[in-house]
């Protein structure tokens, strides 16, 4: 059924969210007299985010952090990145490929393009490395300091390719004084999940920290196509960081770190025919712990990176040096159709409507980054930063094809990609105290991006091969950004910003399946630079006798030419697209607060409203059994998307936590909740009823005690707690494939500091 508001464009608006907060301000600037006299207050929050060590309340943009412990709560269950999803304002995570390729949403901007070769507009920094392949984002989360989130173009300071946002992971550094600590937690499915690190004094002038991580979990879904057994949802993932810490002088500094991270397990699990034709509904009598499959599914990947850097405190100024590498080898092999049955037309899971068995590897992956920049030391009302920065990235892909209904799955089809990537940049930015309230902030930064993309079909599992294909996008490009904030009084901040970011051509070039008769440039698709216009306004305080912390912010952004990926359909390959221009506006909410001497609670909430503007793109449709909503394309079996929200892109995220604590002679009992909201989502560009996500609310619980100054602890956890069963994701060429959130688990987790 096509669109009801297709005669009108629809407008984002902002929701009530906006409305509350904004008549809110007034009381709660005045309500600085009103605390309980006995509640803690709370900690500073410094941030990295315009690269200088800031008070999160003095920097003009919307940011969010999560500290050490709500980290633990998280990552209790052994659970991956992906965890981070919906806990933070605007930001989704999803994946197609389990625990190794994460796809990052913020303010609705990302990528659905599954190949491994897909650019993001969201950009992770890890220690200050840019992670820039999708499979490198995966890296997992422990003996971590902090992590920040920037919402918006961050393309001045950071890395290359940021229009949409910048997360940055910074890991724990060395320590003089001996220390460490120690977790151990065991969970439902034999889940097992260590962590620690050790942390001390070389000499006199070198320090070290070993930090170390493993994760596992039994399979726990019956594959019934071979019998009973379970043999499927399984991991083993071990990850390892060494770092060392150099400083003969307060002038110079050096730290240097090496990490590696290995997985071995089952790749994301598609369930063919559990979504109720007409319905976005899980089939009646579906059970998750169970799928009849016929292909295999195996994932094995190994990462080793490196980075080292240097500051010299040279007076006037400070030099920084970053220098990075990364690595990565993987290959994830997957049923496709999630079926072993193949009948027309499918209707009950394990049903398909042909087999497809396929596996992506990464035999040859590597990643080399640096960066220079000159900082100055507090000159005054001006001070500043500039650098260079170099980027360069070698990567090959390896597409495989399998036979399912031959007897031991023999390969049929194989497929190849290479890419060379290289960028460079020179950035500059400062700031200028006007006043003692008012401080007016800006940067540029150049850059130059340029690729080499071949790609060819060897064998083709029902085509000819193709000859090989090579194309040479670049271009170069200017981001910049504007800002001001004033401070009303000490404890209230008021700030604009305007930036703009771009991310540079894009290449999609999978052929395994596509056919050979078609046009090259049809076959390997390139996509254009796309620029980003974002307009920021908020407020930052701090009241309530430095007991609730508050920042709200109202954004709107204009993408000319954005970056589509048109996956499967009935075309049954992924092709990139631009869209004329894509709007987006909103409204975000960070809240902390020490609500009585016992009780702190933290709420984040957003709304995201997106729409593609152009009026003549048109996508293939789903490939078997949806109901499609958008209008025809001049093309059969095309649909128009003009009108249609982003794909994953939630207009409504919120979470919140609670942590209540009683106190003892001894110690302290504890119980810590979080809970996450997000509403429904499209997995596609198209609209459809079958392929969009309902709404999904996750909680966990954290319950326990510690003792001795809270150097040990004892709790219980649970996470999704309401054991929510819900498509996340789908397969749009065969029949009504889907995957899942993850499972329930229970366990119980001891920590140990010393």
């Amino acid at each position: 059924m096509p669109h009801s508001n297709r005669s009108g464009r629809r407008r984002p608006r902002v929701d009530a969210l906006a409305v509350a907060v904004l008549l809110a301000l007034p009381v709660m600037a005045q309500a600085q007299d009103a605390a309980a006299p006995d509640a803690p207050e709370l900690d500073a929050i410094t941030v990295t985010a315009q690269r200088r060590v800031e008070n999160i309340q003095d920097v003009p943009m919307a940011i969010t952090t999560i500290d050490r412990e709500k980290l633990e709560v998280l990552t209790a269950s052994g659970d991956d990145i992906r965890l981070l999803s919906g806990r933070l304002p605007s930001l989704n995570i999803e994946s197609s490929f389990g625990r190794a390729f994460p796809r990052f949403y913020i303010r609705g901007l990302g990528n659905t393009d599954f190949d491994v070769n897909a650019s993001q507009p969201v950009s992770l920094v890890y220690d200050g490395v840019v992670q820039e392949n999708p499979i490198l984002k995966g890296f997992p989360l422990f003996d971590l300091d902090q992590i920040e989130m920037a919402r918006g173009p961050q393309g001045t300071l950071f890395g290359r390719n940021s229009p949409a946002g910048v997360i940055k992971f910074e890991s724990a550094r060395p320590e003089a004084e001996f220390g460490g600590y120690g977790r151990l937690g065991y969970g439902s499915s034999n889940t097992l999940n260590a962590e620690g690190a050790l942390t001390g004094a070389l000499s006199d002038n070198v320090s070290a920290r070993v930090s170390v991580l493993h994760q596992q979990r039994d399979d726990n879904v019956d594959n019934t196509f071979n019998g009973e057994g379970d043999d499927l949802e399984g991991y083993e993932e071990t990850a390892a960081r060494v770092q060392l810490l150099f400083q003969p002088s307060d002038d110079f500094e050096m730290l240097f770190n090496v990490h590696a991270r290995q997985l071995e397990g089952t790749a994301r699990l598609f369930r063919s025919s559990i979504i109720k034709p007409g319905t976005n509904e899980l089939v009646d009598g579906f059970n998750r712990r169970e799928v009849s499959i016929d292909g295999v599914n195996e994932q094995k990947l190994d990462q080793l990176g490196a980075n080292l850097r240097m500051r010299w405190d040279l007076g006037r100024v400070s030099l920084y040096s970053i220098t990075g590498y990364e690595s990565v080898d993987a290959f994830s092999r997957g049923d496709i159709d999630g079926g072993s049955s193949y009948v027309f037309p499918p209707s009950a899971p394990g049903e398909a409507l042909f087999p497809a068995e396929s596996a992506d590897g990464l035999p040859n992956h590597r990643q080399y980054s640096q960066e220079l920049r000159v900082e100055s030391n507090e000159w005054g009302r001006f001070d500043w930063q500039a650098g260079l920065f170099w980027f360069d990235e070698t990567i090959d892909i390896d597409s495989v094809s399998y036979d399912t209904l031959a007897p031991g799955n023999p390969r049929n089809g194989y497929a190849t990609q290479r890419q060379e990537n290289t960028a460079w940049a020179v950035f500059a930015s400062g700031d200028f105290d006007v006043t003692d309230k008012l401080k007016l902030r800006g940067g540029v930064r150049y850059t130059d991006d340029s690729k080499t993309f071949s790609a060819q079909r060897v064998t083709g599992p029902f085509g000819p091969p193709i000859a090989p294909i090579e194309v040479s996008p670049s271009d170069t490009d200017v981001s910049w950004d504007l800002s001001a904030v004033y401070a009303i009084n000490d404890n209230f901040n008021v700030y604009g910003r305007v930036a703009r970011g771009f991310r540079a051509p894009s290449v999609q070039g999978r052929l395994m399946f596509a056919d050979a008769t078609l046009p090259a440039d049809e076959l390997v698709t390139v996509a254009d630079t796309e620029t980003v216009l974002s307009y920021e306004a908020g407020v930052k305080a701090t009241v309530w006798d430095n007991r609730l912390r508050l920042g709200f912010a109202l954004y709107r952004y204009t993408v000319d030419d954005q970056q589509l990926t048109a996956v499967g359909g009935n075309a049954n390959v992924a092709r990139l697209v631009n869209a004329d221009r894509t709007v987006g506006q909103g409204a975000e909410l960070d809240l902390q607060a020490w609500l009585t001497d016992r009780l702190f609670v933290t709420l984040g909430a957003s709304y995201n409203d997106t729409e593609i503007q152009d009026s003549n793109l048109a996508v293939f449709g789903c490939g078997g059994g949806c109901t499609m909503r958008d209008p025809a394309g001049s093309v059969a079996g095309t649909f128009l998307i003009d009108g249609n929200a982003l794909p994953q892109a939630p207009k409504h995220v919120y979470n919140v936590t609670a942590r209540y604590g009683i106190p003892t002679s001894h110690g302290e009992f504890f119980a810590y909740t979080d809970w996450a909201y997000r509403s429904k989502v499209n997995f596609f560009l198209y609209e459809s009823t079958e392929f969009t996500g309902d709404p999904l609310l996750e909680g966990g619980l954290r319950a326990g005690y510690s003792w001795n100054d809270g150097n040990y602890e004892m709790a219980v956890f649970g996470r999704n707690i309401t054991d929510e069963e819900a498509i996340v994701g789908a397969i749009d060429f065969n029949n009504l494939t889907g995957f899942l959130n993850e499972p329930r688990t229970w366990g119980v987790e001891f920590k140990a500091k010393f």
